[in-house]
């Protein structure tokens, strides 16, 4: 599922190369791309590729506008078992979406993706953003002690129940993607930590406002770490398979036999 919002130059070629990776790996899939009310194109470059494959399909957000709106909208009208939100721009790399096949078929309910461990590979990434994303991760982690540091990426996959055990999801905007893994955390659903590619986008501009990652993420950490401390569990999903201590989730990796494949090909 990928939320777009004037995308038209990039939407094309990260659809297509999806198309083609999963293709080649012989998977059952359905590209959904959410246009969120975008002006330039963007449908129009999605369709040109769902004209030649029945897979893709493009839905109009035609209700309140932001990248959190978008991407539950799209959450609310996937289909299949498990749904993979994937970035417009192509800054992920469609064979991660395999990799994250690979988690779920291995048992794990969330596969989350680190850009900054040992095997990722990460090109071109900004130095402000940089800075700011490894001191909000920092924080994130040390609050929640799940053992991930790479929360804020969006670049993230979940099986239909998780996703039907996080509602209601609340935000709006880009915070989203900090909502979702923690609530995932705290309501004792297992994942996978897994290392990805990111690379910086070759055309268009970044639609995350930096400062969103002041009181708008502050907001929404605060409100998953209230919610697990009050609620004492009662939103936890039965059996905490991957629980290695009372409260919180271990840190889980694929069996070491996948991981070896997967940082062979890193290189």
């Amino acid at each position: 599922m990928i939320p777009a919002r004037n995308e038209a130059d990039l939407i094309g070629s990260t659809v297509q190369t999806l198309v083609e990776t999963l293709d080649h790996e012989g998977l059952d899939y359905e590209i959904l791309v959410v246009d969120d009310n975008s002006d330039d194109g963007t449908s129009a470059a999605v369709a040109g590729v769902a004209s030649v494959n029945p897979r893709v399909r493009c839905l109009q957000n035609a209700g309140r506008q932001g990248f959190g709106h978008a991407v539950r909208l799209g959450l609310a009208r996937f289909d299949g078992d498990a749904v993979a939100i994937v970035m417009a721009d192509g800054s992920d790399d469609a064979r991660d979406v395999v990799l994250y096949h690979r988690v779920m078929e291995a048992g794990y309910d969330c596969a989350f993706g680190s850009r900054f461990m040992p095997g990722a590979v990460v090109t071109d990434y900004p130095r402000l953003k940089l800075m700011l994303n490894r001191i909000v991760n920092f924080g994130i982690r040390l609050l929640f002690a799940h053992g991930y540091n790479d929360t804020t990426n969006a670049f993230k996959a979940y099986k239909r129940e998780v996703i039907e055990n996080l509602q209601p999801l609340l935000s709006p905007h880009f915070n989203l993607t900090v909502e979702m893994p923690l609530k995932a955390v705290t309501r004792g659903y297992s994942y996978a930590i897994v290392p990805t590619s990111w690379t910086h986008r070759r055309a268009g501009s970044s639609k995350l406002d930096l400062r969103e990652m002041g009181s708008r993420y502050l907001f929404i950490v605060l409100y998953v770490f209230l919610e697990y401390h009050l609620t004492r569990g009662d939103y936890r999903a039965a059996g905490d398979r991957l629980a290695s201590r009372p409260g919180y989730l271990a840190s889980a990796q694929l069996p070491p036999r996948s991981r070896g494949r997967r940082l062979a090909r890193r290189g």
